[in-house]
């Protein structure tokens, strides 16, 4: 079924009695070309794009709960490609790319709102880091503009411009920034590649990886059976650790927990994205009307997918700092993700030291804007066996090689970045 104005008019006349499902309910084949583990945003991604651009429909996506329960639920929507480093603004500029012919491309509103992010200096060294920051982004071919402390009231007049503290100087804008819906980005992706054959099974937990005599991966052991492969993709985000060590992988990350919040439902206030530059601050306005925001990592390694009440205090406070009317704006909920931190704070996308297995992992904060160009390289490489130009420098061995791609500048330590 393709949606459309039309669709939704038909569907009317009889009572929307015959919208036909999402997509099927298979049960697992004994073989497939391609199995990817992990059935959220990157994982449906990859899935589609298989499909799609490489003509790879013999294709299982495995997720142990619901598509979409995990972090591509979890986040807080934002989309951009503001970044500096040469392995991460070329792959984060083509994600911005998909991210504006998403909807058409695969027949589903995912609600991608281009109102634009404002990353806020609150020092001169600031306003030196974001003018670098620009002017890289510019080389890029990616427009970027450095505004000033006027230029900012005018956009924003609700902030604390006059913090004792952490007074606002000014801003890096990227216009085509913004937010998405992340379970419609799931489900759009979802369907697209059922429509294309793909097999969607969910509620079917990987328990083991097999691997012959030559350490070749002949497919995956689960709580419905042994289902073989010819490539087997990890896309299991702050789980990469654990679905690792069936292959007796050890990987360079960690897992941690990042919370986010949303707020009651307000009137229209903050119609962009802003980021606190004096604190790891981020917050938009949902169409709903709620405040959607987050901030650190809590700091200690964890699978759980809830936080603890220190953060939930730091990040308020935070908030509260840079817009003071928060304050009398009461949460509504929160959530935690398990994210999956790399050494230097960019992805992985690599084939591993086993032949016949991919990576897909260390998303770190970055992974909800990523999710179309990692699962347009992640399908290019699974289906060329070498890289997509933008994802050269994302490799695996890196760290040993010694080419961090550190766009943080904060050493080999995973909870900093």
């Amino acid at each position: 079924m393709r949606y459309s104005a039309l669709s939704i008019f038909r569907q009317a006349l009889s009572g929307n009695r015959n919208w036909a499902p999402m997509w099927r309910e298979p049960q697992p084949k004994p073989h497939y070309d391609v199995i990817i583990v992990g059935g959220g945003g990157h994982g449906l991604s990859t899935a589609y794009y298989l499909a799609k651009e490489f003509g790879i429909t013999n294709v299982a996506v495995i997720e142990k709960g619901y598509l979409g329960g995990g972090n591509v639920g979890r986040n807080t929507t934002i989309i951009r490609s503001n970044y500096m480093l040469e392995g991460n603004e070329p792959f984060y500029e083509l994600s911005m790319k998909l991210w504006e012919g998403l909807e058409q491309d695969f027949n589903y509103n995912a609600m991608v709102s281009q109102r634009g992010i404002v990353n806020l200096f609150h020092t001169d060294g600031q306003r030196d880091a974001y003018a670098r920051r620009g002017n890289a982004m510019m080389m890029h071919g990616v427009k970027a503009e450095l505004l000033d402390r006027e230029q900012v009231r005018q956009m924003m007049p609700y902030l604390n411009f006059d913090h004792a503290r952490f007074p606002i100087l000014g801003g890096l804008l990227q216009k085509r920034g913004g937010t998405a819906r992340h379970d419609a980005v799931a489900w759009g992706y979802g369907r697209g590649a059922d429509e294309r054959g793909v097999d969607l099974i969910q509620h079917c937990e990987v328990t083991g990886i097999r691997r012959d005599e030559v350490g070749q991966v002949t497919g995956v052991e689960t709580t419905k059976g042994f289902i073989g492969c010819n490539k087997l993709a990890l896309a299991t985000a702050g789980h990469t650790s654990v679905t690792g060590k069936m292959a007796g992988l050890d990987l360079p990350i960690e897992t941690h927990v990042l919370q986010a919040f949303v707020s009651e439902g307000i009137k229209p206030v903050i119609d962009n994205v802003i980021t606190y530059g004096a604190g790891h601050f981020y917050i938009s306005q949902s169409d709903k009307g709620g405040l959607v925001f987050g901030a650190d990592i809590d700091y200690y390694s964890s699978y759980a997918q809830r936080g603890n009440l220190a953060t939930v205090e730091h990040t308020i406070e935070e908030g509260v700092s840079l817009i003071p009317g928060l304050s009398r704006v009461r949460v509504l909920r929160s959530w935690g993700g398990a994210m999956d931190m790399s050494m230097d704070g960019s992805p992985i996308i690599d084939r591993t030291p086993i032949d016949n297995l991919y990576l897909n992992c260390g998303w770190c904060y970055g992974g909800f804007k990523a999710t179309p160009a990692s699962g347009f390289c992640f399908a290019h490489l699974i289906a060329k066996n070498e890289p997509h130009p933008v994802a050269r420098l994302l490799r695996l061995d890196r760290f040993e090689r010694g080419f961090a791609v550190d766009e943080g500048g904060k050493g080999p330590q995973p909870n900093l970045h």
